[in-house]
């Protein structure tokens, strides 16, 4: 098994599998109140780690796996985009975390744009979904900006089971439509 020789570029970013070097920052982004407030809160640098390598893991035995997001100006890691689909999910998700520094700048919504494209076009999928806390209105509004629409309610898999989250999503039909529109 090997992880595959992915990247991505945007105007700003710059999208590749995760790696060893990616942990500091990783542990930094979950270990902020703020940031983690709706992905299941914060993590103690061991936990962070174990998720660090549960994405490499990924990567390496289905071939894809949120991306580290890396910022082409100041060459720094600053979150993870793209897509993931553990035993249990409801659906192929496209999801994204951006760092506390690079919030509020459109990172999201750039990266979680080419992933889409990616996991359409590469992985075969033919929908995108994005599991949302109810109450997490700046994803809901990433969700918004890629014309993903709410679905329905819905649970993760244990340990994340406890609360429903909102199914945001769309079709491979009607993400290329649109993108069609846009150019």
């Amino acid at each position: 098994m090997q992880i595959p020789d992915v990247q991505l570029e945007t105007e700003r970013l710059l999208l590749r599998p995760p790696q060893g070097q990616d942990f500091e920052a990783w542990a930094e982004l979950m270990a902020d109140v703020e940031r983690t407030r709706y992905i299941g809160g914060t993590q103690p640098r061991s936990l962070a780690w174990r998720g660090l390598m549960t994405m490499v893991g990924s990567w390496a035995v289905l071939g894809f796996g949120m991306f580290s997001v890396i910022e082409k100006s100041s060459g720094r890691w600053i979150g993870r985009v793209g897509p993931w689909q553990p035993e249990g999910w409801p659906g192929t998700e496209v999801g994204w975390a951006i760092a506390g520094g690079a919030g509020g700048k459109g990172y999201a919504t750039e990266a979680a744009t080419v992933a889409i494209d990616w996991a359409f076009q590469t992985l075969g999928w033919s929908e995108v979904i994005h599991t949302i806390d109810p109450a997490n209105a700046a994803s809901k509004g990433v969700a918004a900006k890629l014309d993903s629409r709410y679905l329905r309610m819905g649970r993760l898999p244990a340990p994340h089971d406890a609360n429903e989250v909102e199914v945001w999503g769309q079709s491979r039909e009607e993400w290329f439509a649109r993108r069609e529109q846009r150019t």
